[in-house]
């Protein structure tokens, strides 16, 4: 059913004879006439649930130390960040940017990892300043850490990114471990940099590597996991060093339409990897590193529900239009590499489907359409319609385009609503022009 897409809290609920979306015991109509819209809702509930999920599997099925890094591209905020501390989370965050945000939440610097393919010297110097951990992508980047050890500055621990020639079956735009990539080292290339690290005395701590996000099936995690495993034989064997952590990344995917579901159990994700990783050393004689993942997709995804309110119901050419207030702008994903959604209106959300309907935005491109073809009640105009699995890589890849203020955003917990992103007005989209004199 496409309700079960939505958050875990959420519930149809019936309030002044009429059958009403709620999440964490609040009315979604409400929330949408006392915020506007488009409005951005996330369940802590559900969120919540996502880590214990991963902790419960990784401790049935690793033996090991283990743990998780909230990838901060999939959605990052003040609130967000703070999240991830009170959970006992790491975040990874690219840049000087999300650093600040990290920062400005009172994230413990041993709990900040940062990645990077071309860290600018400013993100170099945050990232040396306030993380505990930084992903080397490659030997230029290395080479200015190098410097900064000449300099006798004190570090923080480094990973090297291995490219392992591999990537999951995901989008060509979210693949990133293939041969030719523009992330990481390729085998030979982390050798060379490991060495390059050892010599120069460098805190040189884990191995990393990431093909791609957004993946159901786990089998070419495997080959890359004996990538890396050969590698760090070779290093143990020649270098005398171990990795003390191996990271595989994260980009486990989620259920964003009924076609997805159940969607794929996050246990057979880490099962997967466990096995492949304890089989893996116990074949080579190597101990068992830390073992790191690194969800944020499926950790967000599901608790985030986009709000938005009907403007023009109209036909063309046979085909309904259902246009909506947000869409390109605020959600750029079906744009961008052809991310599938679903809907339900906000109030009677039960009712029989009248026919297809295709759900647009209100911004000067063709490729403003949020949803192609779906099913559709006979929604009337002034209705707001809820979009769920909506929490993660939208906002952060969201734009100004065509003048547009980002949505706000609100956490929801039971009882509770609080504001943690207020909508952008025009006056912030001017605050950083200065024209002409």
């Amino acid at each position: 059913m496409r309700v079960d897409l939505f958050p875990l809290t959420t519930r149809v609920e019936r309030a002044a004879g009429r059958a009403r979306l709620t999440v964490a015991g609040h009315d979604l109509r409400a929330l949408a006439e006392r915020y506007g819209t488009p409005l951005y809702l996330y369940d802590q509930a559900t969120m919540d649930d996502a880590v214990a999920g991963y902790r419960r599997a990784l401790a049935r099925h690793y033996p090991g130390e283990s743990g998780l890094t909230y990838a901060g591209k999939a959605f990052l905020c003040l609130a967000l960040a703070q999240w991830v501390r009170q959970r006992g989370l790491w975040l990874d965050c690219t840049g000087a940017g999300e650093l600040g945000t990290a920062v400005a939440a009172g994230l413990e610097r041993e709990r900040i990892l940062v990645h990077g393919v071309n860290k600018a010297p400013a993100d170099v110097a945050a990232a040396a300043a306030q993380a505990g951990t930084v992903v080397v992508d490659n030997r230029t980047e290395l080479q200015r850490w190098v410097a900064r050890a000449q300099e006798g500055a004190v570090l923080p621990n480094l990973w090297l990114r291995l490219q392992p020639g591999l990537a999951v079956e995901t989008h060509a735009h979210t693949q990133t471990g293939q041969a030719g990539s523009k992330f990481g080292l390729g085998p030979e290339e982390a050798w060379e940099a490991a060495r390059l690290a050892l010599v120069a005395g460098l805190p040189l701590m884990g191995l990393h590597l990431h093909q791609g996000s957004h993946f159901g099936d786990p089998t070419p995690l495997a080959p890359a996991l004996e990538t890396a495993l050969d590698l760090v034989a070779a290093l143990r064997a020649e270098l005398g060093w171990l990795p003390t952590v191996l990271c595989p990344g994260g980009g486990w995917g989620v259920a964003y339409c009924e076609e997805d579901l159940p969607g794929p159990p996050v246990e057979e994700y880490v099962a997967f990897v466990a096995a492949r990783l304890r089989e893996g050393c116990a074949r080579r004689g190597l101990p068992l590193p830390r073992l790191w993942l690194e969800p944020g997709r499926s950790l967000v995804a599901r608790a985030g529900v986009a709000l938005y309110r009907v403007g023009t119901v109209k036909e063309a050419a046979g085909r309904r239009w259902l246009l909506l207030d947000g869409g390109l702008a605020d959600n750029p994903r079906p744009a961008l590499y052809g991310a599938r959604y679903t809907a339900l209106p906000v109030e009677e959300p039960g009712r029989p489907y009248v026919g297809s309907a295709s759900l647009g935005g209100p911004y000067c491109e063709s490729g403003d359409v949020l949803i192609h073809g779906l099913p559709m009640p006979d929604v009337q105009e002034g209705e707001f319609v809820a979009v769920p699995v909506s929490g993660a890589y939208q906002l952060s890849m969201a734009s100004n385009y065509n003048g547009a203020g980002r949505p706000a955003v609100v956490w929801l917990r039971e009882g509770r609503v609080q504001l943690v992103q207020e909508r952008e007005t025009p006056a912030d989209l001017l605050r950083r022009d200065r024209g002409l004199g």
